[in-house]
């Protein structure tokens, strides 16, 4: 089994990007996201994530270079949670645990992708190799 990588690190950005490479294509399902997790043990934690027809194609530390399509702005033991699948992002949003700013239809649009069974697969592969 490969080696753990901590939660929130670049190492752990790229087990993420790496679980998506197999799943099915889903033209259209594309987004620049930002993420913002407050209260992360070092201070606030910022990525972001480039999703490319269901697929993270680009994930790394610090603000998107350009504007993102959205931000999601949660707090870390909620995204501890949504990490270890005891919170659902989207229940956690509608909750208002978690919040989005920006294009709220470019989120929508990609909902399918980040609730479909082979996504909630790769985030169990994923869990698998985080030290948290």
């Amino acid at each position: 089994m490969a080696e753990p990588v901590a939660l929130l690190s670049q190492d752990w950005l790229d087990v993420q990007r790496q679980a998506t490479d197999s799943l099915p294509e889903r033209p259209g399902a594309s987004a620049t996201v930002e993420y913002r997790v407050s209260g992360a043990p070092d201070g606030e934690f910022v990525f972001h994530t480039v999703l490319e027809d269901g697929r993270i194609t680009w994930n790394a530390l610090g603000p998107a270079p350009a504007d993102a399509d959205f931000t999601v702005l949660v707090p870390y033991a909620d995204y501890v949670e949504i990490v270890r699948g005891e919170l659902d992002q989207n229940v956690g949003f509608m909750q208002g645990r978690v919040k989005v700013t920006g294009n709220i239809g470019r989120m929508l649009s990609v909902m399918p992708v980040t609730t479909s069974a082979e996504w909630r697969e790769a985030a169990r592969a994923v869990l698998a190799r985080t030290a948290i």
